[in-house]
């Protein structure tokens, strides 16, 4: 299973065999071969899967998606460091010599 994260298209390169773009996931930039999707434009959202943009999605569903991915990020950080303060000696405790 993969999953499908939205990224913006920042930008486009037409000098080579193939209509390539640079793509922002959120401060990542990764390359991707635009074939499947000659249609997009700089801007644009579009979902990569093995180096190839193969959907484009509009960009108020692409911020709701981002979102929702921020959340579980966060719900899982917190989830996290619950955990690791489970884990951790009381306060109270001395430190070993």
């Amino acid at each position: 299973m993969c999953l499908g994260i939205p990224g913006k298209v920042v930008e486009i390169s037409d000098d080579g065999p193939m209509r390539m773009a640079r793509v922002d996931f959120g401060g990542v930039r990764k390359e991707a071969c635009l074939a499947y999707l000659p249609e997009v434009v700089l801007g644009d959202y579009v979902i990569v899967h093995v180096g190839f943009a193969i959907s484009q999605l509009d960009e108020e569903e692409a911020l709701r998606t981002l979102e929702l991915l921020r959340m579980i990020d966060e719900e899982g950080m917190a989830m996290e460091l619950g955990s690791m303060a489970e884990d951790a000696p009381p306060a109270s405790a001395e430190a070993p010599a």
